[in-house]
């Protein structure tokens, strides 16, 4: 092969971009990746693709605007040996992570090429309105993208299959990384016989005592197993579990998450609910999420192209 690309996966729905490149590019190109500091799922994932380092983010959902600025200097400098001029291009899955390893490939005359979020579909996302001043290429997954950054369309891009589709009958309720407070609390009102609920970085104890016969867990490297064998997903802005719900052909009601102030607005979010066919919810309201549930079965489930060939071909292309 010996060409080689360094994907630069910003963990959450960012990671299953980067796993979806991965996927596509094997035995094409050697690829190398840049994850977030203790991000275990994105390790996971992507280890079998090829080495995988770490870089400091430089902001999360919840990180303050005064730290931002140092931790956002501290990752350009930590990223400085890590970007080695051996790669042939870099690509970015979006997310602020890859603004300083994606500048410094620009620096050292690497190809970049970045891939605009999945949920930023009204307006154009800041990490693609900086880093399309850097990038050979920009990547599009909507075609509303088109009327705001100049780049390629390919479609949505989402990994492969990894799991059979089942349904083992339970409701996954999720809130990723950071988790969803106020779902949780309006979900564990509801008379749910069956349910999985990923609690991230809240508290679980407290659900736990509430629903000693629910499965509440923190975290899962299988996570796209529980979407595959789930019967319905209630999510927040997430773009991953969003795209997993869709191609294991599950229901889906998304829930807003107003605590995750710099992630998708609800503007994007209601186009992005519109396109996936679910119901969306600005605040988690437990009568609201109890009707919907009971109407999730008859929703049309929506198909997509996979962009992720297109997308593969281009970074090819890119190496010629």
């Amino acid at each position: 092969m010996g060409k080689k690309v360094l994907i630069l996966a910003g963990g959450g729905g960012h990671t299953s971009i980067a796993l979806a490149l991965a996927q596509a590019l094997r035995g094409k190109a050697e690829t190398s990746f840049l994850i977030p500091e203790d991000d275990r799922l994105s390790r996971e994932l992507l280890s079998p693709f090829g080495p995988v380092e770490e870089l400091m983010k430089g902001r999360y959902p919840k990180t303050s605007n005064l730290l931002f600025p140092f931790r956002l200097v501290s990752a350009f400098w930590h990223a400085l040996p890590l970007v080695h001029k051996e790669y042939d291009v870099v690509v970015s899955t979006g997310s602020n992570f890859c603004i300083p390893p994606a500048v410094i490939a620009w620096l050292k005359s690497i190809p970049v090429i970045n891939i605009e979020s999945r949920v930023a579909i009204v307006k154009p996302s800041k990490t693609a309105r900086l880093l399309q001043h850097f990038s050979k290429n920009t990547l599009l997954q909507w075609e509303e993208q088109m009327e705001n950054l100049n780049g390629i369309f390919t479609g949505p891009i989402f990994p492969e299959k990894r799991y059979e589709i089942k349904n083992l009958g339970y409701t996954l309720v999720t809130g990723g990384t950071e988790g969803h407070k106020q779902l949780f609390d309006a979900v564990i009102e509801l008379d749910l016989e069956k349910v999985v609920m990923q609690t991230g970085k809240v508290d679980p104890s407290p659900y736990r005592a509430r629903r000693p016969s629910w499965e509440i867990i923190t975290y899962s490297t299988e996570f796209e197993r529980l979407v595959a064998e789930s019967s319905l997903v209630i999510t927040h802005q997430g773009g991953g579990t969003i795209f997993e719900a869709v191609l294991y052909e599950k229901p889906l009601i998304i829930v807003f998450n107003r605590e995750l102030t710099r992630t998708a607005n609800a503007e994007d979010m209601r186009a992005l609910a519109k396109k996936v066919n679910s119901p969306f919810l600005e605040q988690a309201d437990p009568q609201k999420i109890g009707s919907l549930i009971i109407n999730s079965p008859s929703r049309e489930k929506p198909h997509f192209k996979n962009g992720r060939v297109s997308a593969a071909e281009i970074i090819l292309d890119s190496l010629k």
